[in-house]
């Protein structure tokens, strides 16, 4: 589910606002491993996008704290788009103590809406059950 959720995210910002870029790669550890910080970038955004935080994840908060201090110090606002609202709250408040600003369920939605004018929950309800998935 949360590649499905990064691909409507970037679909729809990808052909609604004007200002976007795919996510660029930086160097991880040296010696060459790469990584994107991001998922894609809208205007000051630096967008990430999850359907859900939970408790086992050590490494990917991690990564999320070394990804927004790269990502601020560049200039972008560091945003995490979480689709599902019953997140760990410690998960949360360690993204919110790096520097990401997190939302959650409506939140997610209302922000898509404000950068790219769709309305991504009903554009889903009203095509539920259009598409078949393989």
């Amino acid at each position: 589910m949360g590649r499905c959720w990064q691909k409507i995210v970037t679909a729809i910002c990808k052909y609604h606002c004007p200002d976007f870029k795919q996510p660029f790669k930086i160097e991880i550890e040296e010696g060459g491993k790469h990584s994107e910080p991001c998922d894609l970038i809208v205007g000051k955004y630096a967008i990430d996008t999850k359907y859900r935080i939970g408790s086992g994840e050590d490494a990917t908060h991690k990564k999320l704290i070394r990804y927004s201090k790269y990502l601020s110090k560049q200039g972008y606002v560091p945003i995490l788009l979480i689709l599902r609202n019953d997140n760990l709250p410690a998960a949360i408040t360690a993204c919110k103590s790096a520097n990401w600003q997190v939302l959650t369920g409506q939140e997610s939605m209302d922000f898509i809406h404000q950068i790219s004018g769709i309305d991504v929950k009903t554009f889903l309800e009203n095509n539920a059950g259009q598409y078949k998935v393989i």
